[in-house]
C-alpha cells in the first residue's frame, strides 16, 4: 500500500500554499488519476512524493517503508517518475530503456536485464525503434520511450505527469491501456496527472481532485460526478452511458 499524509508545500515564504495537508491511500495495482485545474498543484504533488520538492512534516510510505529515509538506489527501486516533456539521452531506444535497470545493476548488465527491456519494448510497441536514436523520434514516440524506461525500473509506485500530452487519440488510449495492464500484472501503483476526464474514467480506478491546494474529493468512479466537476472546473456536464462506457458531456 502507498500512504501519503500531510503534503504541504509553498514555493516561498511569501507565497500561498500550493498544497495544504494533501493525503490519500493507494493500493498496489491501482491507477489513480490526479485531477484539477491548471496550477492546482498536481505536478508539485508528484515532485513532493518523489523528493524533488522538500516538504516538512509530510509522510510517504510504500508497504510501510518511509520513502524519505531511503537511499538513492532503494528509492529508484520503489518510485519511478516521468515528468512532462522528459528528454532522453543521445542514445538508442534500447539503451535508454536499459538505463531503467541501473538501480539493480551491480557489476554489469545481465541477460535478465536485457530480457526485461525487450519485454517492455514489445508491450509498448517500440520493438521496431530499438536501435533508433531517441533524438530521431517524434515527441509522442520519445514520450513512450521515457515511460518504458520508468517501467524497466520495476517500481512499486509510478508517477506520470501528463503521459498522453503528445499522443494522438489512438496512442492515448493504447498507452493508458498498457499502463493499466502492466500495473495490474506487476502490482505497481500508478499516479497519472491527466486533463481528459473521459480518458481518466476509462482507464483509472481511483480519482483525486485537487482544488484550492486541498483534496476536494477522493474515491472511486462515483466521485467523478457532475457536482464535483462543476465545483472543481466550473464546467456543467452530464454523464451518460454508451455501450457500458461512462462519458462526460459538457453543456
Amino acid at each position: 500500500m502507498i500512504k501519503v499524509e500531510n503534503i504541504t508545500y509553498s514555493y516561498s515564504r511569501s507565497a500561498g500554499k500550493v498544497l495544504d495537508d494533501v493525503g490519500f491511500e493507494l493500493e498496489r495495482g491501482q491507477c489513480l488519476a490526479v485531477l484539477g485545474n491548471n496550477g492546482a498543484g498536481k505536478s508539485t504533488l508528484l515532485k513532493c512524493i518523489d523528493r524533488i520538492c522538500h516538504t516538512e512534516g509530510a509522510s510517504v510510505t510504500i508497504d510501510g517503508q518511509d520513502v524519505f529515509k531511503m537511499n538513492g538506489s532503494i528509492m529508484a527501486q520503489n518510485i519511478a517518475y516521468v515528468p512532462q516533456n522528459a528528454e532522453g539521452a543521445n542514445m538508442t531506444v534500447f539503451d535508454t530503456v536499459l538505463l531503467g535497470r541501473k538501480p539493480y545493476i551491480k557489476w554489469d548488465v545481465s541477460s535478465s536485464d536485457r530480457e526485461i527491456v525487450s519485454d517492455i519494448l514489445q508491450k509498448m510497441g517500440l520493438e521496431e525503434f530499438a536501435l533508433r536514436n531517441v533524438s530521431e523520434l517524434s515527441g509522442g514516440e520519445a514520450q513512450k520511450v521515457m515511460l518504458a524506461r520508468a517501467l524497466a525500473q520495476e517500481p512499486k509506485l509510478l508517477l506520470l505527469d501528463e503521459p498522453t500530452s503528445n499522443l494522438d487519440p489512438y496512442n492515448q488510449h493504447e498507452m493508458l491501456h498498457v499502463i493499466r495492464d502492466i500495473a495490474r500484472e506487476r502490482n505497481i501503483a500508478v499516479m497519472i496527472i491527466i486533463h481528459d476526464l473521459n480518458l481518466a474514467m476509462r482507464h483509472c480506478d481511483r480519482f483525486l481532485f485537487i482544488k484550492d491546494a486541498k483534496v476536494f474529493s477522493f474515491g472511486g468512479v462515483e466521485t467523478v460526478n457532475p457536482e464535483t466537476i462543476e465545483s472543481v472546473y466550473g464546467l456543467r456536464v452530464d454523464i451518460i452511458e454508451h455501450r457500458g462506457i461512462r462519458i462526460i458531456v459538457p453543456y
